[in-house]
């Protein structure tokens, strides 16, 4: 058996906090966009987009890498 059970717990955790931390960092997005000259939101926006993207894809493969034993 390969599977890890502390790696388990950490992607179970975190697939309960990401959706937390999703929220509060699109309203504090929501809330500042305004102030910020044209580029830092055209980069804020960006780099909420990938993080938040590579978050649920790196839970997914996490999930599925570490139940299936690959």
């Amino acid at each position: 058996v390969l599977s890890s059970l502390p790696l388990q717990m950490m992607l179970y955790f975190n697939v309960y906090y990401f959706p937390v931390w999703c929220l509060a960092e699109g309203i504090m997005l929501h809330l500042k966009y305004h102030l910020l000259p044209w580029h830092y939101q055209f980069l804020l926006v960006t780099a909420f987009l990938i993080l938040s993207l590579a978050e649920g894809s790196r839970l997914y493969l996490g999930y599925l890498g570490n139940l299936q034993e690959k």
